[in-house]
This record gives structure tokens, sequence and C-alpha cells, in this order.
């Protein structure tokens, strides 16, 4: 325990802009077949120095087949709620998860660069004590870690619902399930919440079979995939509201409210319109009552495209969709950036007015079809995918893997695994950096990306901006 608030937890979004900035990620690699343990690659972001860009340590997990995906912080700034909070804490570990095993390892990197094993959870023990499987989303809370499952019980994990467990934050022992009323919530994917308003937001994908092994294209046309947002009393642990976004806009994945506690309001991305093709952001808000309403605020259309030119998935179509399979919202609540892993594009939109989003940058990079490289010339298999921004919001972070199964499928043979950065103008636009290319070990993929010092998508904060 320490003396004084850990330097990296900041009471309001403003305070956490104007930090230090980060000189150090933290990526996952995985090993698409199994073939070899997953990894944690230490990647140099600090332009200063001499190995900038480099993957500077490595570290090797004991067991193949995790699939690792998502992963966060032990601890960050909600520690410094006034109600529940843990300000002596650390932000010291990154918990990982395996989505595949549903295994959980807990990495000590007080020196990142001789990142460690801490812990490690074994799959029966989720199951034991929260009947939940294939851990997904991990947010530190002011109680405790949360972590939300795709998954139930049994071997295919579907014996009841998933939804969040908690974890201890300083010992990581399992506490149990979150939900004491669920409502009509029976499928998960990402959660998130304004704490001193006390509510919560959840998302939903599908279950284990619906993507453990591909996409399922006759349960996305019968729009089988989750398609509604759940809203919850968050210390009463209870569902109060649902939305259903219309059973055409399947898979409803990332949430992201507003930074500033002050604003109720968030964004959520969902994947595919069936009508159409397009990708889509939803704005989602608080009434004052305490009832919520989303509304469709931005479409991504298709890109044409000869039949011979596609995965098997799409040629039907003739079309390429945007895929919209991550977004991300900048601390002052500006910008948000939208993946578009199918076309090959991450966009940049000014949603100073939510309810209006405006487009004001893009890049172009890799894409089923176009397959633009970056600007040193290489090839960036695949699309942006997981993206990440700096606190101060000058850098923007993305790597290229979705999920192995899924990149199998609409990206057939191996593409190879890279992170890239573009700096973003504070008055929109956006520039991919040729100078930055990450590079990682041949056979591993690479998807979310943490920075030293906390993100864009891991703190949540307790006070509002002055």
């Amino acid at each position: 325990m320490n003396l004084r608030p850990d330097p990296t937890f900041h009471a309001t979004p403003r305070l956490a802009m104007a930090a230090p900035a980060e000189t150090l990620a933290f990526t996952l690699m995985l090993s698409p077949a199994g073939s070899q343990p997953d990894g944690l690659a230490v990647v140099d972001v600090d332009p200063k120095s001499d190995s900038y860009g480099d993957i500077v340590h490595q570290l090797i997990m004991p067991n193949k087949g995790d699939e690792f995906h998502h992963f966060g912080w032990n601890a960050c700034s909600s520690a410094l709620s006034p109600l529940t909070g843990h300000a002596f804490l650390e932000r010291r570990y990154l918990i990982v998860p395996g989505i595949r095993s549903s295994r959980i390892y807990v990495i000590d990197v007080k020196e990142p660069r001789e990142a460690k094993i801490h812990k490690i959870i074994e799959p029966e023990e989720v199951w034991e004590k929260t009947g939940y499987s294939r851990p997904h989303t991990i947010h530190c809370g002011p109680e405790g870690i949360y972590v939300s499952t795709l998954g139930g019980g049994g071997v295919d994990g579907t014996d009841g619902p998933p939804g969040i467990f908690i974890m201890d934050c300083e010992t990581f022992e399992i506490l149990g399930r979150y939900e004491m009323d669920r409502g009509i919530q029976d499928k998960h994917y990402d959660f998130w919440w304004n704490l001193p308003r006390d509510y919560m937001v959840s998302s939903e994908w599908g279950l284990p079979p619906q993507f453990e092994n591909g996409i399922v294209a006759e349960d996305l046309l019968s729009n089988k995939y989750g398609h509604k947002i759940h809203f919850w009393d968050l210390r009463g642990r209870k569902n109060i509201q649902t939305i259903d976004l219309g059973a055409n806009h399947q898979m409803a994945l990332e949430i992201r409210p507003a930074h500033d506690p002050a604003k109720q309001y968030g964004f959520c991305g969902v994947v595919v319109d069936t009508t159409n093709l397009q990708g889509a952001i939803f704005t989602w808000w608080r009434n004052d009552d305490g009832s919520f309403e989303a509304k469709k605020t931005i479409t991504i259309d298709p890109q044409p495209a000869a039949a011979d030119a596609l995965p098997e998935l799409l040629k039907g179509f003739e079309a390429v969709p945007p895929l919209v399979t991550d977004i991300d919202l900048s601390l002052d609540d500006r910008f948000l950036y939208v993946a578009c892993w199918g076309t090959g594009e991450m966009h940049q939109y000014d949603v100073s007015d939510p309810m209006n989003p405006a487009l004001v940058g893009k890049v172009e990079i890799g894409g089923i079809v176009k397959k633009t490289p970056h600007p040193n010339g290489k090839a960036f298999g695949y699309g942006p995918q997981m993206v990440e921004i700096s606190r101060d919001g000058k850098r923007v972070y993305w790597t290229n893997s979705l999920y192995s199964t899924w990149d199998d499928q609409f990206y057939p043979g191996d593409r190879g695994a890279a992170m890239v950065m573009a700096n973003a103008d504070n008055q929109g636009g956006l520039e991919l950096d040729e100078q930055f290319w990450v590079e990682f070990p041949k056979g591993y993929r690479s998807h979310q990306i943490r920075l030293e010092g906390g993100d864009c998508s891991t703190d949540s904060f307790c006070y509002p901006n002055t």
C-alpha cells in the first residue's frame, strides 16, 4: 500500500489530459491456432528513445490455447471515489483473460521491461465461483475489478446467460457474480458506467457457438446476434431498462460513456445493419426523469466490390461492409474514433454535439479489398481494429486482428500482426506517423493496447471537470 495515491490516478479527465505522456504501451499477442502460448508485448512509444517503436520486452505465458483478447488494469482513477474508493492502491497489475480458455493471468508490470506473472486463475475456479466462462472486458471499479463474460456454464458456454463477476482488487480472488436481477439480459459484451450517477451500461455480441468458430452466417442473416443495450442500477446490481436498437443492428459492441461524469450520454458501436450492410453508432443519453433513450447518429456505408475480390462469406453481397468493431472516445469527450475493420478505415468524428457527430478526419490502411499500405510502404494485413487514444488526445494507436476465427473468414491466410499510430490534430484531422510501425513475432496476431499510466478506454472519473 502507498502512503499517497498513485500519481497516475486523476480526479478529473482534464487532470488526466495534463499528465505526462505515455512512454510504453502494452499489447496482447495471440497465437491463432494455439500452436504456441500467447504473450504480452511491451512497446516503446517514446519518440525520444533509440528503441522507439520496438518491442522491448515479451512475456510469454506457460499455457497454450488462451486466445488473449481484451485486458485491463487492477486499479485506475476510479479508486479516488469518495464512496468506496481504494485510493492507496497502485496501478501495477494487468488483468489478462483468455477468452477461449477462460483462464485469467495477473501480470505485474511494476517494472514494465521485466513484466512477470503474479498469479494465474484457472478456468475451473471461474466456473465454480460464477457460473460464467469466456471472460472478456476488464474494468477497474472503485471497490474491485469487474470482469464481463461472453459465456455461461457448460462446455459450449450456453448453460445459463453470461454476465459480470467481481474480483478482489488486492488479493485477486474471485468474489462472485455481479447481477442480482438481470431482467431480460441473456447475452453480453462490453460495459461501463457513470460512477457519481450510479448507473452502468452494457451491450451484447453473441453466445460462444456464435463466435468461437467464426461468424455464423445463418444467425447473422436471421438477426440472432445481440442488438440491445442494458442500463443498470450500479450499486443495486439490477437491470432497470433495456433498449432494443433494432434486430437489424447486429452486434452492439463497445460502450463509451462521456468521461466527464457531469455529462450523461455515451456511444455504442454496431458492427453491421443487415438491411444495408452499414456500420452505425448510436448515441444514448439519460433524461431528467432517470429514463434512457438511444438514437442512431452515425452511419457508414459499405463499399461496392467484385465478388471475386471478396472472401467466401461476402461474395453474394458484392460489397464490403465497414464492420465497426471498435470505437474510442478522447478524454475531452470531443473526438470519437471508429475502426472500420472491413473497409480498412479509421474515422475521426467531432462529437462535441453528441447528437450531431461530424466526420473531421479519416485514415485508410489495410481493408479486405483496398489493402492500402502504410505510408512506409509495408502491407497492413487485416484492417484497423482495437484503437487506443493517448490521454492528451494527440496520438491514436491501433492494431489489426479482430478474433482469430473471424480474421480467417474475412481475411484468409496469415496477414501478419502490426501496430500503428496516427497523429491527431486538436481541430480535427488524422495522419499516420510514418516512423511508428511495430511488427510482432511470426505466428502471432495483435489485439488490445493499454498505455502506461492509463488511457481513454481504461479510466473512469469520479469528479466533474471544473
